[in-house]
């Protein structure tokens, strides 16, 4: 069955399709993974987009619902090719048959490698996955990703247990929060009660928390609002991390800006300088927009993107708050900066004595 990939330029691209019999428009966004296409298709940050993987096969590990991150937000997938007879002891199915279960469209056999050179080079832009070429492309001009945090957080407070002995308790801002989060957490000894996005500070500390954190999520951050005014007024009560979306908005609530970049970092190999020593680490990222360094007022950077430069971490001395845009929970890999969760751990058990890696 032919199918085709349109940009908002109107460049269109043949191949043929997968997946559920719909059509749609959103971002195109490339993510350069060699692996944990499940977890991409399962990450809430991908809420509104287009994901095309620069790996050219995908699927032939099929598809396992005990890697799934959350559920599945994207609005089309794109792939080089995908893999029909899939091997692997845990494997329930084809990623043909999840995408039809999730009403996803798939497109194969375009040239991904040419789609990429187009993205790194004009940045981000608007497409539509669609059988016929419609006379109208203006759709996919006109799109853009809105209220994403509230289509994909958590509608009530869930409660998941510490394994083994509870040492502490932690009320996760859920703006689209991925399971490898609260797993590394209930691993650490933590109790986490998971809470609509929306959730006022008010009502976070009435749950005594020993540590809030804020989760990954899809989005323009400034967009949120009311959220950011909530986590301003949880500085300086109780530890706070946050991760990705939480990381900017964070910041966001400390009076910095942020920005849109050119064609994001997506992937599992993105390097990342802590500016406290000489390490770089390996890390798994998912986000369109980052903190402008030079906004923070009251935060420091303590880790940058060795590639661009751009902010991948904040420090805020005296308030026993850091944030970063990376992932250190990182399913499926890498896992260099696990150690961010004992940081987080050792703040709430020592406050600001615990504060320093």
């Amino acid at each position: 069955m032919k199918r085709y990939l349109i940009l908002q330029d109107g460049t269109v691209f043949e191949g043929e399709g997968f997946g559920a019999e719909a059509e749609c428009v959103g971002e195109l966004v490339f993510t350069t993974g060699m692996c944990g296409y499940i977890e991409t298709l399962t990450d809430p940050s991908y809420c509104g987009q287009i994901v095309m993987q620069t790996f050219p096969l995908i699927g032939n590990y099929g598809i396992i619902p005990e890697d799934f991150e959350g559920g599945c937000y994207v609005r089309g997938y794109v792939v080089r090719e995908w893999c029909d007879s899939p091997s692997n002891f845990r494997s329930e199915g084809s990623i043909d048959g999840f995408l039809r279960r999730c009403g996803v469209p798939g497109i194969c056999g375009v040239d991904t490698r040419e789609l990429t050179r187009i993205i790194r080079e004009h940045g981000v832009t608007n497409a539509l996955i669609c059988d016929k070429i419609p006379a109208d492309i203006s759709p996919a001009a006109e799109y853009s990703v809105k209220d994403a945090v509230s289509a994909v957080s958590t509608r009530e407070k869930r409660v998941f247990p510490a394994s083994g002995e509870r040492k502490f308790r932690v009320v996760l801002m859920d703006f689209g929060a991925k399971a490898g989060i609260i797993d590394a957490l209930c691993r650490r000894g933590c109790e986490v009660i998971s809470v609509p996005a929306f959730t006022g500070a008010g009502e976070i500390l009435a749950l005594s928390p020993d540590g809030v954190m804020l989760s990954n999520g899809p989005g323009d951050p400034a967009e949120n609002v009311w959220i950011i005014s909530e986590i301003s007024k949880l500085f300086g009560k109780v530890p706070l991390f946050g991760i990705c979306l939480g990381h900017q908005l964070m910041a966001l609530s400390r009076g910095a800006r942020t920005v849109k970049l050119k064609y994001g970092h997506r992937g599992c190999n993105q390097p990342v300088r802590d500016l406290c020593g000489t390490r770089t680490y390996i890390t798994s990222q998912n986000h369109g927009y980052a903190v402008v360094g030079e906004s923070l007022t009251d935060g420091v950077q303590r880790y940058i993107n060795a590639n661009d430069g751009t902010c991948e971490g904040i420090d805020y001395p005296g308030l026993c708050a850091f944030s970063v845009q990376f992932h250190p929970e990182a399913r499926s890999g890498p896992h260099d900066t696990g150690f961010l969760f004992d940081r987080f751990c050792g703040m709430m058990e020592k406050g600001e004595e615990g504060y320093a890696v």
